[in-house]
């Protein structure tokens, strides 16, 4: 029989028409054999939607953060589809989403005052820019003996570890600090716990750390307890100094912040201290080298001069 019988043959034997080269039986393929996107581009948008816009526990799933674990599930769930996780992480970057960490927005503070704040700090700028005014941020903050997590180089495949003296929770620093902004200098001083007697007498070191050139010094400050209490301010008064406190719930307007987190940076992160002496050189060592660099250090700590309208409507409570 020759090569032209062979197709009459197959049907004689009830095999069917013949399968050509290269070709398989694949019923899940169109008939143009072509293999379809995993999503269509309504899905994609129903998925990316879904990430955006709401939370695993709306869906019956654990938590309040979509993972790929929870989308996989999500998905099956929603069409009884199987996604790898590789596929969901390429559909979700193409749609311009990232995996981050989630910032925590106070959303007690109040948009308007805060507008009203930066106002009032922009008069502020332009005496410093004049000379005329000393503009100082003060706050507190408390350093553990104990180091604290952070990122460093390491070999791939091996963890990096660091040594722990395992230092008892009280054995912390409580740090006043002072950054006047006009001149591109800080201070801190330590003598315990924070209270209005220890914040009057911190104003008064700052009074003598401050230059006598006869500007109008400007202390801006959260409403801590110790802050407002009556025998502070009248501290603040007999010095001279016109004491403004930050809109509630603001610190992202207060630059000292950046201070402290620069400050466990460079002295408490990945390093924990075997005494207090120790840490407490450290962070003046800290601070007195970067004094040496004022404009660093008013680039590194620049206060903020405007708000993000789109951020700043996420405070109104819903």
């Amino acid at each position: 029989m020759g090569r032209g019988d062979r197709p009459e043959r197959r049907k004689c034997l009830g095999l069917g028409s013949p399968v050509q080269p290269g070709r398989t039986d694949r019923p899940d393929l169109p008939s143009d054999r072509r293999p379809r996107p995993f999503f269509t581009p309504a899905e994609v948008q129903e998925l990316v939607a879904t990430v955006e816009t709401t939370v695993p526990q709306a869906h019956g799933l654990p938590g309040h953060g979509w993972t790929l674990k929870k989308l996989r599930r999500w998905i099956y769930d929603t069409v009884r589809r199987l996604a790898s996780r590789s596929l969901l992480h390429k559909v979700l970057r193409a749609a311009g989403l990232s995996w981050k960490k989630c910032k925590k927005l106070l959303g007690k503070g109040d948009p308007d005052k805060r507008a009203a704040f930066v106002v009032r700090l922009l008069e502020l700028y332009e005496g410093v820019v004049r000379r005329e005014v000393v503009l100082v941020y003060i706050d507190e903050s408390h350093f553990h003996r104990d180091l604290e997590n952070g990122y460093t180089w390491g070999r791939i495949g091996h963890r990096v570890w660091r040594r722990s003296c395992c230092a008892p929770l009280s054995d912390r620093i409580n740090w006043y600090g002072a950054f006047n902004f006009s001149d591109g200098q800080c201070l801190i001083w330590n003598e315990g716990n924070c209270c209005k007697e220890h914040t009057a007498e911190f104003l008064q070191r700052v009074h003598e750390w401050l230059p006598t050139d006869g500007r109008r010094v400007v202390v801006i400050w959260d409403n801590a307890p110790w802050h407002t209490a009556g025998l502070v301010q009248r501290a603040g008064a007999d010095l001279g100094f016109e004491l403004i406190g930050l809109s509630t719930y603001s610190p992202d307007l207060n630059p000292i912040e950046g201070l402290w987190k620069w400050m466990r940076e460079e002295v408490t992160q990945l390093q924990c201290y075997e005494t207090m002496r120790g840490l407490f050189d450290a962070c003046k060592a800290f601070v007195d080298r970067i004094n040496t660099d004022p404009l660093g250090v008013v680039n590194r700590l620049w206060p903020r001069f405007e708000l993000d309208p789109e951020l700043e409507k996420l405070r109104f409570s819903s």
